[in-house]
């Protein structure tokens, strides 16, 4: 079995290098995307991450694929209707990382209600001046969690922690979970009218494209702060920069933005093809998010920690290993 693992570095391997006692594996450090994808032609199982691109076109380049086992949770980088159509399974990793991204959270949070970045910065430069650095406390304070699955429950679990009030929307309720965690489900319009602060768990998708849009950021609390560690397109940025620069929001902590592997390859920006597939205003949105002083911004790294990733190795090596032997594990389809 040919079996192509992208997007890893040489401490990550160890997990999956057994593999290859029975098996032909490659290890790329890049992505694998639509440009590059006949290159991998001969390849059975991919492992990518989330910034490889398997859409319609780079899964008809690999005319032998049977299995993709994505590292990680969300899988909208997949197109999943083409791996139907071709009988290709999908296994993703959907539990490891849920305490790392609610930790990450409140990192996120902290560092926004007590202006960590500034106050930092300022220090280094020898400015122990106050002026300007007078934050909020969260206890208390209401945070309204939209998602309520396993990373939704661990972020509430840690608000308890500050003594913070807990609201939450989802379309399928946990009343099981709203009793044992001490929480109650209101509808999305007043989380939005009553959080001071909101912080996003909901998979990307269409049916969560800009769900934190115009309106949505007109209807939350005046003064609330949102933070979003799942999916970049979840937020109308242009919108977001709207909030944040009239007052409506006192800032903001983002993990993901909406063209963020974009970001990280500015080259991009000098080829023709550019604008036609990427959203040049959108992008030039997220720049101006980085340099805001109310904004805290990480480059998707809320998952990446020494115990989340070695789990995301060992499902990933479970996941091919069941897949192998004619057995479903963590499958999507």
């Amino acid at each position: 079995m040919k079996i192509v693992v992208f997007e890893t570095e040489e401490w990550e391997l160890e997990p999956l290098r057994s593999l290859a006692d029975a098996h032909q594996v490659d290890f790329i450090p890049g992505r694998i995307k639509p440009e590059n994808a006949a290159d991998y032609a001969d390849a059975e199982i991919i492992s990518p991450f989330v910034y490889s691109s398997i859409d319609a076109q780079t899964i008809a380049a690999l005319p032998n694929l049977k299995m993709i086992a994505t590292r990680s949770t969300g899988y909208d980088h997949i197109d999943v209707e083409a791996c139907k159509a071709r009988g290709i399974a999908l296994a993703t990793v959907p539990t490891y990382g849920d305490t790392t991204v609610a930790e990450h959270v409140f990192a996120l949070l902290l560092a926004v209600s007590h202006k960590m970045v500034e106050a930092t910065d300022r220090t280094r430069r020898g400015d122990f001046h106050q002026s300007g650095l007078q934050g909020f406390d969260l206890q208390g304070k209401t945070i309204g969690i939209v998602g309520t699955g396993h990373i939704g429950q661990c972020t509430i679990r840690i608000a308890k922690g500050f003594d913070m009030n807990v609201i939450a929307h989802d379309i399928s309720p946990d009343e099981t979970a709203s009793r044992e965690l001490g929480f109650r489900y209101v509808p999305f319009a007043d989380l939005l009218a009553h959080a001071d602060v909101v912080s996003l768990h909901v998979p990307g998708g269409a049916a969560t494209d800009y769900m934190f849009d115009e309106a949505a950021f007109d209807a939350m609390k005046d003064g609330a702060v949102l933070i979003n560690t799942a999916r970049g397109n979840l937020i109308d940025v242009n919108a977001l920069l709207k909030a944040l620069a009239t007052g409506k929001l006192a800032g903001a902590g983002l993990d993901v933005l909406p063209e963020e592997p974009t970001i990280r390859e500015e080259a991009e920006l000098l080829r023709s093809v550019y604008t036609r597939s990427h959203n040049l205003e959108t992008l030039l949105a997220d720049h101006v998010l980085l340099h805001m002083r109310n904004v805290v911004i990480t480059p998707h790294s809320a998952f990446n920690t020494r115990e989340a990733v070695q789990r995301i190795l060992e499902t990933t090596r479970e996941n091919i290993d069941a897949f192998l032997n004619g057995e479903p594990l963590n499958r999507v389809i």
